[in-house]
């Protein structure tokens, strides 16, 4: 029998990736979560590829993956009650195919995931094509996104809810880290150290020279396997005191749990940048001190589980990062706030709960 529920993975799935999950190399995936929570059957663009006609091959060619697989998902509508798009670079096609073609036949509830639709070519294509009439629920992960969406298009809080983001707390945990090795001449030296993880919005010139001259070594991960933003560290010159380096999922869970507290520095932006890299460090019971960007508001607690300063500006950030180096007991309270947020409110099995709740209640 049939799954009732159609969820778009926007990538290819690993072939090996349940063998990894199960080995504990890495962290549970939403979607396979969420298909197990949902009932759902996946589709990737390598299941697209394959569903489709020399048409949809020919949007894939003119349009790119995404659109190939919004294609894909409105040709198979008809045989689910719900269609779960993980993004609105799935989404918005999908809702314009709809548009477009989806009158002569009943078209199943469209639930949306929203990450950042506030640029001005998503807004307007919203716009040009009433593209809202054909998503029944815009589920943000940040309250700004709400607000913009609310407002733009006269939609209630109940069509556009606030679903806040997960991470693996299972994975990302204390314990699982003490088991795992050093990662050699990084989390093995005896020298204290903090980090700062990830590519999107970040604004790593401000963090470096923040921390320039300070008596304490930095990491900085800057990658991502989701941002195509370029790298701000490769034309920067690099404090002596701060290394960059790429780390596994599994490395980055040692590297959290090692360092004394977690810098996110953040351009102004109004979506959540950066929120999996504050949940995994949270999650590890650290500390965060973020930028107190338009976006970035919602998880954070300011000196209960993080600290907030004003973004681009180092002397602050620098003055919050001695501080907790001088305090290292508040840090740590902080730190226990934050798992606490995690265990009660923003995990991966929570977050499986809710997003069930509004597909019962469109379809």
């Amino acid at each position: 029998m049939q799954n009732k529920v159609l969820l778009t993975v926007s990538g290819n799935i690993p072939p090996n990736i349940l063998a990894e999950i199960e080995a504990k190399e890495r962290p549970r995936t939403d979607y396979i979560e969420m298909s197990e929570g949902f009932s759902a059957d996946l589709i990737d663009y390598q299941k697209a590829r394959e569903s489709v006609g020399l048409l949809g091959k020919l949007i894939g060619k003119l349009g790119g993956n995404n659109a190939l697989l919004a294609w894909a998902c409105f040709r198979l509508r008809k045989n689910y009650k719900a269609i779960f798009t993980d993004g609105e670079q799935i989404g918005l096609p999908y809702a314009l195919f709809v548009r477009l073609f989806g009158g002569l036949v009943a078209n199943p509830a469209h639930l949306m995931i929203v990450h950042l639709i506030s640029t001005r070519p998503k807004m307007m294509l919203v716009d040009w094509f009433s593209l809202e009439r054909a998503i029944d629920r815009f589920l943000v992960y940040s309250t700004k996104q709400q607000e913009i969406i609310c407002k733009r298009w006269e939609l209630t809080k109940t069509e556009v809810p606030f679903t806040p983001f997960m991470v693996d707390h299972k994975f990302f945990s204390a314990e699982e880290a003490e088991n795992q090795p050093d990662i050699p001449g990084i989390t093995d030296i005896e020298k204290p150290f903090i980090c700062s993880v990830g590519l999107e919005f970040r604004d790593y010139p401000t963090f470096m020279d923040a921390v320039e001259g300070l008596d304490i070594h930095i990491y900085i991960a800057a990658g991502s396997p989701w941002s195509k933003r370029e790298d701000q560290t490769t034309s920067a010159e690099i404090p002596e005191n701060v290394t960059v380096k790429r780390f596994t999922q599994k490395e980055l869970r040692k590297l959290y749990h090692k360092s004394q507290f977690v810098v996110m520095p953040l351009l102004e932006n109004d979506f959540q940048a950066g929120i999996t890299a504050i949940l995994e460090a949270m999650s590890l019971g650290k500390t965060i001190i973020c930028s107190e960007t338009k976006g970035q508001i919602d998880v954070i607690e300011d000196r209960k589980n993080g600290l907030y300063v004003a973004p681009g500006n180092a002397a602050e950030l620098r003055a919050s990062i001695v501080e907790l180096l001088d305090n290292p007991a508040e840090a740590q309270k902080m730190g226990q706030e934050a798992r606490k947020l995690i265990d009660d409110y923003m995990n991966l099995d929570l977050y499986v709960t809710r997003l069930a709740k509004h597909i019962d209640d469109v379809s």
